[in-house]
């Protein structure tokens, strides 16, 4: 594995949530492996989970984590190549990623789409350009269309919760929100289960919501909300501004907000959320605080995602 940006750069999903599983019973069992390396972790936006988790992560390897919000410390990038800098930008990518690449080992960025042009935000144009310049692994913090770490700690939060011997039934639910968000979890986390495909997978959406067919090929799209619920072991409820009408906020029904009462049909589903949540937006009080909340086990998994993803950079 040379890089983690998205599921194509995993060999096998089920070793790396067999090796999650593992540092979580044994955090410390590869304390050495990261002895003597430095990773660094951009953020061009805020981050609580994915910053700390990726943190403890690299210290229970051993590493040295150094975090560096460019957003609000450093200069503005160029990323244009031929680009004439007579405007904002002070330093362009083809300079800063070398030395980055001298300064670490290993280097994670996050950044967010601007959700104005579809096709410079697909472009992850910040992504590609470090890994062409910086010759290090870099690692997605979360980018414009996707968040593998996210979906990594979403597979192996679903591996260890369910016990059936049978496919387990997952449906990934847009839910309203006060503004308009990007579509890089529900992308990612539709990417990452068609991908490993051990779950029969359901997305339900109001119509105008489709997601880009790259990562939804292989799952069920489902307009009928309450068909699509039916007998499900998981929800996985996700905020999305529109795909084909780009960043555009085209629905805010709270019929779309799940509460209890959607748990009636199902087969006492588990209920999952990335992190942060709108509380009686996106997602009931009673939900989110019962017995069928998944949020803080599987944030908690953020934590093994990483680190064994980290340690398989580290190998190579």
């Amino acid at each position: 594995m040379q890089h983690f940006t998205s599921v194509h750069d995993v060999p096998a999903i089920d070793m790396l949530v067999k090796k999650a599983i593992e540092y979580k019973a044994t955090p410390l069992r590869d304390v050495v492996l990261g002895t003597g390396k430095r990773i660094g972790l951009l953020f061009m936006n805020p981050s609580m989970r994915t910053r700390l988790s990726t943190q403890i992560a690299a210290k229970n390897l051993g590493m040295d984590a150094i975090v560096f919000n460019i957003d609000k410390e450093g200069w503005a990038l160029e990323l244009e190549a031929g680009a004439v800098m007579n405007g904002t930008t002070v330093e362009h990518i083809k300079d800063a990623a070398p030395v980055l690449g001298s300064y670490f080992d290993i280097l994670c960025v996050r950044s967010f789409p601007g959700l104005q042009d579809r096709e410079a935000d697909y472009s992850e144009a910040m992504l590609n350009a470090l890994k062409k310049y910086t010759g290090i692994p870099i690692v997605s913090l979360e980018s414009a269309t996707l968040h593998p770490l996210q979906s990594l700690a979403d597979v192996v939060t679903i591996h260890e919760t369910f016990k059936e011997k049978r496919k387990p039934k997952v449906v990934m639910t847009w839910a309203p929100h006060i503004k308009a968000l990007p579509q890089c979890v529900a992308n990612s986390f539709a990417e990452w289960t068609n991908a490993w495909g051990k779950a029969e997978f359901v997305i339900t959406h109001p119509e105008g919501y489709e997601l880009d067919t790259r990562y939804t090929s292989g799952a069920t799209i489902e307009y009928d909300r309450q068909k699509a619920l039916q007998d499900a072991d998981y929800i996985y409820v996700k905020n999305w501004s529109a795909y084909n009408d780009y960043g555009k906020v085209l629905s805010t029904d709270k019929n779309w907000m799940p509460t209890a009462a959607d748990l009636l049909s199902t087969n006492n589903a588990s209920i999952m959320h990335c992190l942060p949540v709108r509380r009686n937006v996106e997602l009931s009080d009673e939900l989110l605080d019962s017995k069928n909340s998944l949020v803080t086990q599987q944030a908690g998994n953020r934590v093994w995602a990483a680190q064994a993803v980290l340690a398989e950079l580290l190998k190579q």
